[in-house]
């Protein structure tokens, strides 16, 4: 009796993670114009010595991060301070946010810009964590918590500490 309870507890969340992560891809699918190429999380692997950009918001990196990224953001993101620093524009670079909406907004920047391999991160470092890759806070120390921008985009975070502002 108990073995079957413990069963379909099981079962029903398998059922919810799927359903989630189900409305997770219709979200993106709808949100993004994939004017720059996408790579799941199991495709990062096929990227070599790549750069790795956080369009987020500094209180949003500062939380955490992917490991070995460094934060340009989005609202006063500077098109020249990239090139200024990054000049090779044949290096693969890969763009984050919280699901891939403004990365994508960047990336198409860069692309612009004349960089060459520039792909976005499917679902961003939403889907990065709930993945349970590891990300860093402000001091390059592993942590759980992500900040999710709001409550509102906190629902799709599904593995890891929700960290939001009202």
């Amino acid at each position: 009796m108990k073995q079957n309870l413990i069963v379909i507890i099981l079962f029903s969340i398998v059922v919810q993670i799927t359903a989630q992560t189900k409305k997770f891809d219709k979200l993106l699918k709808r949100s993004l114009k994939e004017t720059v190429p996408v790579l799941t999380v199991g495709e990062i692997n096929s990227l070599d010595n790549y750069l790795v950009l956080d369009t987020r918001e500094p209180m949003e990196f500062e939380t955490s991060h992917l490991e070995n990224s460094e934060q340009i953001g989005f609202d006063f993101f500077s098109i020249d301070s990239v090139l200024q620093k990054h000049p090779n524009k044949d290096k693969a670079i890969l763009v984050y946010c919280s699901i891939g909406i403004r990365s994508e907004m960047i990336g198409e920047k860069l692309l612009k810009a004349g960089y060459k391999n520039v792909y976005n991160l499917y679902g961003g470092i939403f889907e990065w964590k709930n993945q349970s890759k590891m990300v860093v806070d402000k001091n390059e120390t592993p942590t759980e918590k992500v900040h999710t921008f709001s409550k509102k985009w906190s629902k799709w975070l599904t593995n890891g500490e929700k960290i939001y502002e009202k």
